[in-house]
């Protein structure tokens, strides 16, 4: 077969191989938007806490909504209080709408309380209010109990209170709901919460889409604002914050700063590619191993894990971007008269070398714990694999004959000239050595960030309105959280019970503003059989109430329904959280009473905490079974753990990585004078991070990886040809458009709104700036044979 041929033949079968990756994907490929992907394994009951309340408890669904009137502020007088009349009827209306919507699984705009109880659990008011600890239903009682509705009949609350008297004449009900006020609430105006300015009417809105779910969320921000324009007043605004809100903005401007970056990097390569080649052709035939490596990638991911995150695709694209560099290799070192077949075997040892290379150091990711860092390093691994694949096999087929030696370029030469009249710098090596050592050890602030909230690419008065809006609906502290352990659910509430008077002293002494369990909304299964067993027998209540509405304006008969439902109370069953299901009290209970693995846990939610010794005094105090956990210290320490568990991993890479180029060039030697000048690009990258104030982070982690895998070809190219001046020279035009490449795409990276994308761009950049630097320094020929033109050695 002829060269046309063959060229034809790996043409087809590329094309196959490539066409049955892509069907494989179109059908099978699921890109998901769930964020815990990518959060660490918890492996402490409070890390555990941490990562499923932040990620699937109901607070994490809540939204703070917030409605303004444009024209508040163009009056004073009748025109504020007209803006505040219409802020009140579009809550009204508004809370109504998201009501009726399934994708709103509660929404509370301070109206109309009583319609948080239903009917159904209306006959269990007696033993969930505390009246019955303290009181009887006598003949006394009920009497003080008449004479008080006989005011309130004459009060203006008169409209709201008499519906509900023949059947609840001690007013039970709103005792109930009282005892279920959280600590600090919003006022009142007009029926609905609005803020203490009295200028935004407020609105907590709990989605039933997981916050980490930013399509799902997409949706509901759509229905909400659709809602809320089919029913405000023209002037009303809307504002709408929360964990839900801020994952669609960080997939939002995710999308916009990759897309921006592609666009920008793209025309980058191509100029830069046209400027080193100058060959349209040329660009075309070396974006083939990049497409080659990006179809690859997707399938392997797909086969192995089904479901893709984005940003798994978003950064893994960005990743393995640096396998342009495979063709550059070949494009470069093409001489006239000689194959690209030829060329391509002569360089490929050395390229397989570098391409295993940064395999290997992907692996740690790999092994990190983190699913989307194991997608990200399948990634990654697959993708650079195809690359240099199809760099060696695929591409030499396709290249024309090479007209020129891109080694008698301009800048190649130039850059040979200027590094052989530098006279060998063995001291420059531990020079910067000590430095950065020095540099880590006594520059002041944090080596590593703990702070995932610095991570957020939402904006600082975006979290510091979210932040306003939690404290004016009176959300708890998000840093302490007490615990309650109990093998059932009624030892649980039993124990939030008896904790609930020591707690109760704390508020007194204002150690804390508040706090809230499950057991104020569902006392124990025990509370309620007492409260139960003191109710009055049936001839008894009709005697004391006979007796009691003596001397008063209500008639005989009219609190029948009263005694038909204390008759239904002393048979029900106590409450119980299965009981409660399906109503709103699931809400409120279901996100402080968990069940797990046959256990259940009481979460207690503080407010205001001032004092937070004598808070974990009163846990350390229990038996055991009450823990206090601050939050923000479990989750440092959650990232800190993490952390220490992939720099492991990225150890054990790295020593694999130096057996792997030793086992390669069989020389110790020679490994060092590759392997030197990465290992110094990484450790004066970090010196110069901490030099500049910036805490490292995981994603300076992914970094340094990916710089380290590029400092790794530069010193095994220079390595190929530290004794062949000419091949020196054609090396140094490879590696001169390969960084130039890097650093067109970092920098575009670097200059992301997103910290993340900022935090991979700039490492990378400082990286390949380091790396090629040192290399062409440091892995130099032999000055004795500088001026020869020696045989190249064999890679």
């Amino acid at each position: 077969m002829d060269s046309r041929g063959r060229t034809a033949l790996v043409a087809i079968l590329w094309g196959g191989l490539v066409g049955l990756c892509a069907a494989y994907i179109h059908a099978t490929l699921r890109v998901s938007g769930d964020l815990r992907l990518f959060m660490p394994t918890p492996r402490t009951r409070a890390e555990r806490l941490i990562l499923e309340e932040v990620s699937e408890g109901p607070a994490s669904r809540l939204l703070m909504v917030a409605l303004s009137d444009a024209e508040s502020g163009r009056g004073a007088g009748s025109s504020r209080d007209g803006a505040v009349e219409r802020l009140a009827e579009s809550s009204q209306r508004l809370a109504s709408a998201l009501r009726s919507d399934p994708a709103f699984a509660l929404v509370a705009n301070g109206a109309d309380p009583l319609a948080t109880i239903p009917a159904s659990l209306l006959p269990y008011r007696y033993l969930l209010s505390p009246t019955l600890d303290r009181e009887r239903l006598d003949a006394g009682y009920l009497h003080r109990q008449l004479i008080e509705r006989e005011r309130d009949l004459s009060s203006p609350a008169a409209g709201l209170l008499e519906p509900w008297l023949p059947s609840d004449p001690t007013l039970e009900t709103l005792k109930v709901l009282e005892s279920w006020q959280p600590p600090r609430e919003p006022q009142l105006i007009d029926g609905v919460w609005f803020d203490e300015r009295g200028s935004e009417a407020l609105m907590v809105v709990e989605t039933a889409a997981g916050a980490f779910d930013p399509l799902a969320q997409r949706i509901v921000l759509e229905k909400l604002r659709a809602h809320f324009a089919a029913v405000a007043a023209p002037s009303v605004r809307l504002e709408v914050t929360g964990p839900g809100a801020f994952s669609v903005l960080m997939q939002s401007r995710s999308e916009a700063d990759a897309r921006l970056a592609g666009i920008l990097d793209t025309a980058g390569m191509v100029a830069l590619l046209l400027l080193a080649y100058r060959s349209l052709r040329y660009v075309v035939l070396g974006a083939l191993p990049l497409a080659t490596a990006g179809i690859a990638a997707l399938a392997a991911v797909t086969a192995l894990f089904g479901t893709v995150h984005g940003i798994t695709l978003a950064f893994g694209f960005t990743l393995i971007g640096v396998a342009i560099d495979y063709p550059i290799f070949i494009l470069s070192h093409r001489l006239p008269g000689v194959s690209a077949v030829e060329t391509a075997r002569s360089v490929w040892t050395t390229l397989a070398i570098a391409v295993v290379g940064l395999c290997v150091a992907y692996v740690a990711f790999a092994l990190s714990g983190v699913v989307g860092l194991a997608q990200l390093a399948c990634f990654n691994v697959a993708g650079l694999a195809a690359a240099g694949l199809s760099t060696r096999y695929l591409l030499p087929q396709l290249l024309p004959a090479e007209p020129r030696d891109h080694g008698e370029s301009r800048l190649p030469a130039r850059l040979a000239d200027l590094s052989g009249r530098i006279p060998p710098l063995r001291w420059l090596a531990p020079a910067l050595a000590l430095a950065s050592v020095a540099a880590l050890a006594w520059l002041p602030g944090p080596l590593w960030e703990n702070d995932l909230g610095r991570l957020t690419p939402v904006p600082a008065p975006l979290l510091q309105r979210y932040a306003t809006l939690q404290q004016e609906l009176g959300q708890p502290d998000v840093r302490y959280l007490m615990t309650v352990d109990g093998a059932t659910a009624e030892q649980v509430l039993a124990r939030e019970e008896r904790l609930a008077g020591a707690l109760g002293r704390l508020v007194a002494r204002q150690a804390v503003s508040g706090f809230e369990d499950a057991a104020r909304y569902l006392p124990s299964a025990s509370t309620q059989e007492r409260r139960r067993a003191a109710l009055p027998g049936e001839t008894e209540l009709r005697a004391a109430l006979l007796e009691a509405s003596r001397d008063t304006a209500f008639r005989a008969g009219l609190f029948a329904p009263f005694l038909a439902d204390i008759a239904r109370a002393r048979d029900l069953p106590p409450l119980t959280p299965q009981r409660v299901a399906g109503t709103p009290l699931e809400l409120s209970i279901g996100s402080l009473l968990i069940e797990r693995e046959g256990s259940w846990t009481g979460l207690v939610t503080l407010t205001g905490v001032r004092d937070p010794a004598a808070v974990s005094r009163l846990a350390a105090s229990s038996d055991g079974a009450v823990r206090l956990i601050d939050l923000e210290q479990a989750s440092n320490g959650l990232v800190a753990r993490q952390r220490a568990r992939i720099l492991r991993s990225i150890a054990a890479a790295a020593l694999l990585l130096a057996l792997v180029v030793y086992a390669a060039l069989r020389s110790v030697r020679r490994a060092a004078r590759v392997l030197g000048p990465m290992a110094l690009t990484t450790l004066l990258t970090l010196a110069a991070l901490h030099a500049a104030g910036v805490a490292l982070n995981l994603f300076h982690l992914v970094a340094l990886v990916l710089a380290a895998g590029l400092g790794l070809d530069y010193g095994l190219f220079f390595e190929r040809s530290a004794h062949d001046p000419a091949g020196r020279r054609r090396t140094l035009h490879a590696l001169t458009v390969c960084a130039a490449a890097a650093c067109t795409v970092f920098a575009v990276l670097a200059s992301s709104t997103l910290p993340v994308l900022r935090s991979i761009g700039v490492t990378v950049v400082l990286g390949v700036i380091g790396n090629f630097g040192l290399a062409l320094l440091l892995v130099r020929p032999e000055r004795s044979l500088a001026c020869s033109d020696a045989t190249p050695s064999p890679p």
